[in-house]
């Protein structure tokens, strides 16, 4: 492909650029970290583009924002492969692999209603990560397995 066939999305001067999302997950990235459209920063998203290391990628780029802690676990659910760039000046300044920890806790409920910490207890939701791809992880509580798909009607 010469370069006049390629669509190019402009560098960001300031902000976050995600990549090495899985093909098709670009959106639901944008949903687990509350971004709708309406918070008035630029958002560049490119779906399904090349990638030498998994053939196919999404690639998320959100202007003047830096991410916490507690949204790249919540990244690491659903894109355990993706990297984020931290960039400055339209320098890449950090760069660093999401990584899902071996318990997640207070990121997710359980999907069974009946487990304790979904009652009226100061208890916050525990899992255990069983698997990062697929994803499975199984509430400390009650052993509930939950998958991908139990994850993402949550946010």
């Amino acid at each position: 492909m010469s370069s006049r066939e390629e669509l190019h999305v402009r560098k960001i001067r300031n902000g976050t650029v995600i990549d090495h999302i899985a093909p098709g997950h670009a959106l639901d990235v944008l949903r687990i970290l509350g971004i709708n459209g309406r918070e008035g920063v630029v958002v560049s998203i490119a779906m399904n583009v090349s990638s030498k290391r998994f053939g196919k990628k999404d690639v998320v780029k959100i202007e003047e924002r830096q991410l916490a802690p507690q949204e790249l676990d919540r990244i690491a659910l659903i894109a355990p492969n993706a990297t984020i760039n931290l960039v400055k000046d339209f320098d890449v300044i950090k760069k660093e692999k999401v990584h899902l920890p071996d318990t997640i806790t207070g990121i997710v409920r359980c999907a069974n209603p009946a487990c304790i910490s979904n009652s009226r207890e100061p208890v916050a939701p525990d899992f255990k990560v069983e698997s990062s791809e697929p994803l499975r992880i199984r509430c400390r509580f009650c052993g509930r397995t939950m998958e991908k798909s139990d994850v993402l009607k949550q946010f």
